[in-house]
């Protein structure tokens, strides 16, 4: 298992490409990135609790058809793929 920060978010970008594919659900994306631990100690608190919200939604939008449900899964993967960009700029400058 990977242990250091800088390659648990590689491991998460990886997933969060898998997802946009297809190759991955909501569920299995949500579970991997739930358990890079090293990689949410870190950084800052505030960017778990914005990761986790973000996935409570990905999971949440995944239970209804994109027209019934209130969170767009193209605007959440967006949130997603920014939030990896600001992570990484976060481990960068650490």
């Amino acid at each position: 298992m990977t242990t250091t920060a800088p390659a648990q978010l590689a491991t998460l970008t990886e997933a969060l490409q898998a997802f946009e594919r297809g190759a991955h659900t909501a569920a299995t994306l949500s579970t991997l990135a739930r358990q890079q631990t090293a990689l949410l100690a870190a950084l800052p608190p505030r960017y778990g609790e914005v990761l986790l919200n973000l996935l409570d939604r990905l999971e949440s939008s995944a239970l209804f058809s994109e027209e019934s449900c209130s969170f767009s899964q193209k605007d959440l993967v967006a949130n997603l793929q920014m939030w990896v960009e600001k992570a990484r700029s976060a481990l960068a400058a650490a």
